[in-house]
């Protein structure tokens, strides 16, 4: 057995020329990043699942949605065919056998997985802002709200603390805007239909308690196997806004959360992201430059991130950069657009004498990529015309019942299954609201209606403010007002009386 088998993740074998050399990607250097691209139907989703599984095998835990519903797989043994023999003799897989990966299901909607939870808090108002397609001013707003929660020690849990706390702006809207800033009724009403909007769409669900902890997505098995995650993700993705939103979301975590650790030997954990083209499209400045910080600094922290998408200039040049291992299918040069993403790809990858990069890049066939992995020192390998090497589990979908099964026999299962609601932003405005209520229905006290009806207060407050038959002073002052503002002297005396009343002239 070749000795790099069991420490390194098989690609595959180099087609470029007939060495046949197989291509490996080095454990210590899986934190460095990598990008897989190619057009649809070329073979990038068994690529991803080849990836997984290595790094599964070699105790490092892996998460990745699902888009199409055929990445659950993952968790059941392939089914042996001739074709797959020959390809595995082929590449020359030693000690290929069909098995399945520890594999925990998860949901958004708890459906096919374990449902997963954040706190509207944990969230923060700028992917909140981003989930919700605030503009700016909107946005603006929302700030407002989490700094006015924070300073009166509302906890922000679930949509309907959320709406809570909006209403209590819309009722002391003009004292807050004074504090905070300018809140506008318009803005807060388009708050408002915005959360309705997500709410219908099921979104929250996404919101609550138990929110999801990081060490559930970093398991391993007791015989030291990584844990893969798979979030379902085939009706998430039909939100694009709220899938990508998520996704940001739980790498942001793990980047604020998780300590320093250098450079391991393995990665602590690896983060698929894909369909990566949805996060970039029509992302404010604010929200690239916080990607592109989190995957600067996150290889730190012993995440290793794996964007997927069809063209490598989907993700900006400044990210892509951070790309250290990268695996490009094919890509069709139809169209003006198709040729700049060929024109890209090939002048990105360390040039190989031996091969036309971007005429190969058109030529590839299914199961095939152009890949550059990290070698010794992290020099990035000249790029090799690779057959992929097959994963050993199912490629395809699985049934309701398998996946019953398998989220049956979950470690996580009775931690996240039941929802929990406790005392929050909602439940304290509530009885706020009944508590004044309650005090505005209660009759008056005895004294205090004696008072209501007579005695010395009323008739000060009667001389004062005037009665039905008779004027006040304060009527008579104002009448006696009225009538010398037409002349110079009285517009001194104004200015006299408005100057006492705003703390005098300044000197």
């Amino acid at each position: 057995m070749d000795p790099a088998s069991t420490s390194n993740i098989l690609v595959g074998k180099s087609i470029t020329t007939a060495k046949g050399d197989k291509v490996w990607l080095l454990p210590k250097y899986g934190n460095r990043h990598g990008l897989v691209a190619g057009a649809t139907g070329t073979g990038k989703t068994v690529t991803l699942m080849t990836l997984a599984e290595g790094f599964a095998r070699l105790g490092v835990p892996v998460f990745l949605a699902d888009v199409k519903g055929d990445v659950a797989g993952l968790a059941m043994a392939g089914a042996a065919s001739d074709k797959l023999s020959e390809r595995v003799a082929e590449i020359g897989v030693d000690g290929y056998t069909n098995e399945g990966n520890p594999t925990i299901f998860w949901d958004l909607w708890g459906q096919k997985g374990h449902p997963v939870r954040t706190t509207v808090s944990e969230m923060g108002p700028l992917l909140l802002s981003r989930i919700l397609e605030l503009n700016d001013t909107q946005s603006g707003v929302l700030e407002i709200l989490f700094k006015l929660a924070d300073d009166r020690g509302l906890l922000l849990l679930d949509l309907k603390d959320l709406r809570a706390l909006l209403g209590l702006i819309a009722d002391e809207r003009k004292d807050i805007s004074t504090s905070y800033g300018l809140v506008s009724t318009q803005s807060i009403g388009a708050i408002q239909r915005a959360l309705l909007q997500i709410e219908q769409q099921g979104g929250d669900a996404f919101f609550g308690e138990p929110a999801l902890e990081l060490g559930d997505l970093m398991r391993t098995t007791q015989d030291g196997r990584g844990m893969i995650g798979i979030l379902a993700a085939d009706q998430l993705i039909l939100k694009p806004k709220l899938y990508t939103s998520f996704l940001l979301w739980l790498l942001s975590e793990l980047f604020e959360k998780l300590p320093e650790v250098g450079d391991l030997d393995k990665p602590k954990l690896v983060f698929v992201f894909d369909e990566a083209h949805l996060l970039f499209d029509d992302a404010p400045p604010a929200l690239l430059q916080r990607v592109e910080q989190v995957v600067r600094l996150i290889r730190s922290k012993g995440v290793g991130v794996y964007f997927c998408s069809q063209f490598p200039d989907d993700v900006p040049d400044n990210i892509l950069g951070q790309m250290g291992n990268r695996f490009q299918h094919a890509l069709r040069a139809f169209t003006p657009r198709d040729q700049k993403a060929v024109k890209t790809a090939a002048e990105t990858f360390v040039a190989n004498p031996e091969l036309d990069v971007a005429k190969t890049i058109s030529q590839l066939g299914v199961g095939e990529a152009l890949v550059s992995t990290l070698q010794d020192k992290g020099i990035p390998m000249p790029v090799e015309r690779t057959l992929v090497a097959p994963p050993r589990c199912r490629m395809g979908a699985i049934t309701d019942a398998e996946r019953q099964q398998v989220r049956a026999g979950s470690p996580v299962g009775m931690k996240y299954d039941q929802a929990v609601d406790r005392e929050s932003a909602f439940e304290m405005l509530s009885k706020k609201a009944d508590a004044a209520a309650a005090n505005n229905d209660a009759p008056p006290a005895k004294g205090e209606e004696h008072e209501e009806e007579g005695g010395f207060g009323q008739a000060v407050k009667d001389a004062v403010f005037g009665t039905k038959r008779r004027q006040g002073m304060i009527e008579t002052m104002a009448k006696q007002t009225v009538r010398t503002m037409g002349s110079q002297v009285g517009r001194q005396i104004l200015r006299g009386v408005l100057g006492g009343i705003f703390g005098g002239s300044k000197r």
